[in-house]
């Protein structure tokens, strides 16, 4: 059966065939702390890879939230972006960026992970659960892209987003990587969380959008897996990949009514969201 999770940032949570009770205004870092030390029995391991143009940065609060109820939380930087940004060249790829994941988890030597991919990363973790199955628990996709195998990920984006995100960076660096948006940001609101966003942000690598991925088995690669997707506004760029996974029974689906960067304008709720995926 289809699980399907619906939860308003707003509003209390609305149930759909799996129990889950979040009321994300009323969850502060003391209650979240004492009701996930009770249905934790060990302790949880999450790498938290960020999504186009963010950095590791980009989780600081929800890495926060997490390590505070007990967790072990790793959000590595992928080459080329935030403060690697100085490494930025136009051979860095997708392939890249799986393994600078990868080279977390067997440097730290992490098992049972929960592995999130925010927005491209899901095509990361994809490439991640292609290569070591073995070590993790979880795979969650955080209103992301879902790949393809044997296509890149632009190839997934609305032909109009592709196009735009090509010329812009032929235009801006000969193509070796995308600028940063400017105007409305990940359709986050007027404030200090966007000004922050938008200070932190730097250009994305073209390739690693333009890239195939090659897997050896299916994307997720049997694992369990969860899609979060953001509802409030819907972002066009992942839409896709929803709707192609939505029927999908191997799927548990979440809709969390805040923007894309739900780490940065829901990090309680999408922390207590995580925390549960651990035992789900």
């Amino acid at each position: 059966m289809r699980k399907q999770i619906i939860v308003d940032d707003q509003k209390q949570a609305v149930q759909s065939h799996l129990p889950l009770s979040i009321k994300p205004q009323q969850c502060d870092l003391r209650e979240l702390t004492e009701n996930m030390a009770r249905l934790l029995p060990t302790t949880p391991i999450f790498v938290l890879v960020h999504g186009a143009f963010h950095g590791g940065w980009c989780w600081r609060q929800t890495a926060d939230l997490l390590s505070a109820a007990g967790a072990r939380v790793f959000t590595p930087t992928m080459t080329g972006l935030g403060e690697r940004a100085h490494l930025l060249t136009r051979q860095i790829g997708l392939r890249t960026f799986i393994d600078d994941v990868v080279g977390v988890i067997e440097s730290e030597e992490l098992a049972d992970i929960v592995l999130v991919g925010h927005s491209f990363a899901g095509a990361v973790i994809s490439g991640v659960a292609d290569l070591l199955s073995s070590r993790i628990r979880r795979l969650v996709y955080l209103d992301a892209i879902v790949p393809e195998n044997g296509l890149s990920v632009i190839s997934r984006l609305p032909p109009e987003t592709a196009a735009k995100r090509i010329r812009a960076a032929e235009e801006s660096s000969g193509g070796i990587s995308i600028p940063i948006p400017t105007g409305e940001i990940f359709d986050l609101p007027p404030g200090p969380d966007r000004d922050w966003v938008a200070r932190r942000i730097t250009p994305h690598p073209l390739a690693a959008y333009t890239d195939t991925i090659i897997l050896n088995g299916p994307v997720g690669n049997g694992l369990a897996r969860t899609y979060i997707r953001c509802t409030n506004p819907v972002y066009s760029a992942v839409q896709p990949s929803y709707e192609r996974i939505k029927s999908d029974n191997a799927w548990t689906l979440i809709d969390l009514a805040t923007g894309h960067d739900a780490m940065v304008t829901a990090p309680k709720a999408l922390s207590e969201l995580l925390l549960q995926c651990v035992n789900a």
